[in-house]
């Protein structure tokens, strides 16, 4: 018999706790009610930190302090809100607090059962349709300027804050870095995956990628021993790409330096390229080349976003001489933190684990709070606030 998700009920409102458990009562099988509790209850002593859960908290604009606590407390749990006419801000900041999802009050029996739904499908890995899914390519021609750590990082982070399936996928064939950057000895490597395409499906992907400690986050890497490289072609790219996108709510792509035809099939399959640059014009020139390029192969010009990696604010060219020289605004600046990414590469740690008060490992943070917000935001405010989507990008500052 599946492992029983726990219910939790954060509310002092007796007859919405009586209406959830009514409703919860026609899924006694999968959902077990541990009772409705109030903000002071001590939760440790309900469930454990690991266990499957589902908080539902009846919210108001002043709590969002209490909902990223229980999820940053819980890494396993699903934060589900029940509030009156939210508006956009508090959408918002409910999300980056750690909220997946966000139930009007009052409540729809329908509404309600479809989240039940939701959370059975996160909590057994049956994910989702192409539709949903986000790929992310971390990219630049130029080698050496930090690309493997912010897709490592990136992935982690997207993984704890929306706490759905993420795989991160190393296409640098031979001389990939990130088994070294996370310090894992795959049992199979993305060449046996490409091998075997024909057998591609949820099952065998979540058995077969490495999952990331107790994280939502799986890997998929090349063996940390050296083999010789295989001629993949961009048939097989994305037939592997399409089978992923139904498996996972994001995927996030280490590519190599070079315009290959995987690479360049990769960048076509992606929703969002992150081109990655430091300040020195060697490194902003292939910049400029890498934009051009992409202008070429017809790329809208949202889905190429540049970071900014090792960023210092006194450095002679500043980032608005950067945009001016792109003519693109910088999406991302990543600080300039040596001895916070050396000790942590040095142990086969990602920053965001080793150092996570330090400024690089908030700056991974912010950025996979800002990617997964625009995943999720819209999607809330249509439904309760569709007036308002305009405003979603002012009040974020995209």
């Amino acid at each position: 018999m599946a492992e029983k998700i726990s219910v939790i009920i954060v509310s002092q409102n007796d007859r919405l706790r009586e209406l959830l458990e009514m409703f919860l009562s026609e899924y006694k099988a999968e959902f077990n009610v541990i009772g409705g509790v109030n903000l002071s209850s001590d939760f440790n002593y309900l469930i454990d930190k690991n266990d499957k859960a589902v908080f539902f908290i009846e919210s108001t604009d002043e709590n969002t302090d209490f909902i990223k606590s229980i999820s940053d407390k819980f890494s396993n749990a699903k934060i589900v809100i029940i509030k009156e006419n939210p508006d956009v801000t508090y959408i918002v900041n409910a999300i980056r607090a750690g909220a997946k999802e966000i139930l009007g009050y009052p409540i729809i029996k329908t509404e309600f059962i479809d989240i039940l739904e939701k959370v059975k499908q996160q909590f057994s890995g049956e994910f989702k349709n192409q539709d949903k899914c986000k790929m992310i390519t971390v990219f630049s021609n130029k080698g050496g300027i930090g690309k493997t750590s912010i897709a490592s990082n990136l992935a982690l982070e997207l993984a704890q804050t929306t706490k759905e399936n993420v795989a991160l996928i190393d296409l640098n064939f031979q001389f990939g870095d990130i088994t070294a950057f996370m310090d894992l000895q795959p049992s199979f490597d993305i060449s046996y995956m490409f091998d075997n395409l024909n057998l591609l499906n949820n099952d065998f992907l979540l058995s077969t990628m490495e999952k990331y400690k107790d994280t939502s986050l799986y890997v998929l890497a090349d063996s940390p021993y050296f083999k010789p490289a295989k001629k993949i072609s961009a048939k097989q790219v994305t037939r592997f790409f399409e089978t992923l996108k139904k498996c996972f709510s994001y995927i996030v792509v280490d590519t190599d330096s070079t315009f290959d035809e995987k690479t360049i099939t990769t960048l076509d399959y992606s929703d969002l390229i992150f081109l990655v640059t430091i300040v020195n014009l060697p490194a902003l020139r292939n910049c400029q080349r890498c934009l051009g390029l992409f202008e070429k192969l017809g790329y809208d010009a949202k889905k190429t976003q540049i970071i900014i990696n090792r960023y210092m604010e006194n450095d002679e060219i500043t980032a608005s001489d950067v945009e001016n020289l792109l003519k693109k605004k910088v999406y991302w600046k990543i600080p300039n933190n040596y001895f916070a990414l050396m000790a942590s590469i040095n142990k086969g740690i990602l920053v965001t684990e080793n150092n996570p008060t330090s400024n690089v490992a908030e700056s991974y943070k912010g950025l996979a709070l800002q990617v997964s917000d625009s995943v999720f935001r819209n999607n809330l405010i249509k439904k309760f606030s569709p007036e308002d989507s305009r405003r979603v990008n002012k009040i974020l500052e995209i």
